[in-house]
């Protein structure tokens, strides 16, 4: 199993790796899902401040893969959030080349749409490159793309982390005017977004510098090979070198891209349909799809305690056999039923009804203001045990059997010896203090009715086995003297820098 963070984030497998840190595929114990978490593999008080940065963009929008939440534990920090499984365009290039470019104006608006979302809470990315843009395993479906790694991302105003004559960045993807030392703004953004648009038709890197050259020489260049006339106006107003001459919003990239799309010609074939695979790959040994497979096994899977269980056959029963004239084939006293057992949740659980063996029930039941009073002795023609009530006279049709009572027998001979008395049930404490009298000899048949409709024997009181104990789960979130340290540093790195920016 892999390692639990903080208590909350077990890290399964390492999925991708940036510049300053690694991203696992890891278990959210809390939330109880997978998510995707960004280790920090460095400590100092620059990494902190930028990782502070990043962690605190909170975007919320389908197109945007932003962090969700953080956590610290001793000298290590990570941030987290949604588990992407498609890959990255970069992927998408490698696996297809050249994109059709229906699919193209497809990607290209989602883009435009999650940095629409990004530059209105005032964020520049900095960043926007193949790598950097996920999509979700889609399949064959429209695709779902998702602008993620906000790790050199700035918001406008706030003080730069880097010299002025240092540039941040990817190279290949940098704004002419990010390369003149110009403050982070969000043309430059859009510009990256349309050198993007251009990789994915041509399926090659394009070279920025060549291309701002061509600009500069002869002015907009002519539509590169494959790609539409209509789609190449608005490419080509993204990539201008100018900032004033390019689209100002993404907002209005997206309107002239939508009117490049409704003048696209179709193609006389029908495009091939690209699939979107699962760059992830199956889970390791001891996971899967709902969690860690232990957890299930404590959860659901060990064995079940506490269940109730079934009542015993009633062996020792005695039996009535119509046809010998009231033969006698089990003389053994009938075994108690076990009594009802403590469920899970700390009720009782009450046994069905024992089935009788002996002549067919009447579908009368005995009410139990019936019942004959403790200590009453069955009275003559009647056989305990065979369905006749105690204390009533036999008679045919009532319940006794043919033959078997002193009655039946006046005429022929003396009467067969009946049953041997029953031993006197052992003296329990009664719970309601109403004292009993004994019941000797007396035998109740509890079968012809429900067992919760006629007073149960007493029986001695049932200790309930404990429940099995939860296993102990440690404390969500960092503990106190792990987090308020590295917040602390966090601050007086941020306080250092903004003095460092002011002195000079």
């Amino acid at each position: 199993m892999g390692e639990v963070f903080a208590g909350r984030y077990e890290l399964i497998d390492p999925i991708g790796r940036g510049g300053v840190g690694a991203v696992w595929r890891s278990w959210d114990h809390r939330r109880r899902r997978y998510v995707a978490a960004k280790v920090l593999q460095q400590s100092d008080a620059h990494t902190l401040l930028r990782f502070v940065r990043e962690q605190a963009t909170r975007i919320d929008h389908p197109h945007v893969l932003a962090p969700a939440s953080w956590a610290a534990d001793d000298d290590k920090v990570l941030f987290t959030m949604d588990l992407v499984a498609g890959g990255s365009l970069a992927h998408l290039i490698g696996d297809y080349g050249p994109l059709p470019p229906r699919f193209v104006c497809t990607l290209l608006d989602q883009l435009l749409s999650g940095l629409t979302a990004v530059h209105a809470e005032g964020v520049v990315h900095r960043d926007i490159k193949p790598a950097n843009i996920l999509l979700e395993a889609t399949g064959t479906a429209r695709p779902h793309l998702r602008v993620s790694d906000f790790g050199i991302s700035m918001r406008k105003g706030e003080p730069r982390l880097t010299e002025t004559d240092y540039v941040v960045g990817t190279p290949g993807y940098f704004a002419p005017e990010q390369m003149l030392g110009a403050e982070p703004d969000f043309p430059a953004d859009l510009f990256a977004a349309g050198l993007v648009a251009l990789y994915l038709l041509t399926g090659t890197k394009p070279d920025a510098q060549a291309l701002v050259a061509r600009y500069a020489e002869h002015g907009v260049p002519n539509a590169p090979q494959g790609v539409p006339e209509s789609l190449w106006e608005v490419l080509a107003c993204l990539l201008q070198p100018d900032p004033d001459a390019r689209f100002r919003t993404a907002t209005g990239a997206r309107k002239a891209l939508t009117a490049a799309v409704e003048l696209l010609p179709d193609g006389a074939e029908p495009e091939e349909a690209v699939e979107v695979f699962d760059q992830l790959g199956p889970l390791p040994v001891g996971f899967g799809p709902d969690g860690p497979v232990r957890e299930r096994a404590a959860e659901g899977g060990g064995p079940v305690t506490g269940a109730a269980h079934a009542p015993a056959a009633d062996t020792g029963a005695h039996a009535a056999d119509a046809g010998t004239g009231g033969a006698h084939t089990g003389a053994a006293p009938a075994a108690a039923s076990p009594p009802a057992s403590v469920s899970e949740t700390g009720s009782f659980q009450l046994a069905p009804p024992v089935r009788r063996s002996g002549p067919p029930d009447t579908g009368t039941q005995q009410p139990p203001w019936t019942q004959p009073p403790p200590g009453a002795q069955p009275g003559p023609g009647a056989h305990p045990g065979a369905g006749a009530r105690p204390g009533a006279g036999a008679r045919p049709g009532a319940g006794a059997r043919p033959g078997a009572g002193p009655e039946q027998h006046a005429g022929h001979g003396a009467a067969p010896p009946g049953p041997p008395p029953l031993p006197a049930a052992p003296a329990f404490p009664d719970p309601g203090g109403i004292a009993q009298a004994p019941t000797t000899g007396v035998r109740r048949d509890y079968a012809a009715t429900a067992p919760y409709t006629v007073p149960q024997p007493h029986t001695p009181p049932l200790t309930a086995s404990p429940a099995p104990a939860a296993p102990a789960r440690r404390r969500p979130g960092p503990p106190p003297a792990v987090a308020v340290p590295v917040l602390l540093l966090a601050l007086v790195c941020f306080a250092v820098g903004i003095w460092a920016l002011t002195a000079s």
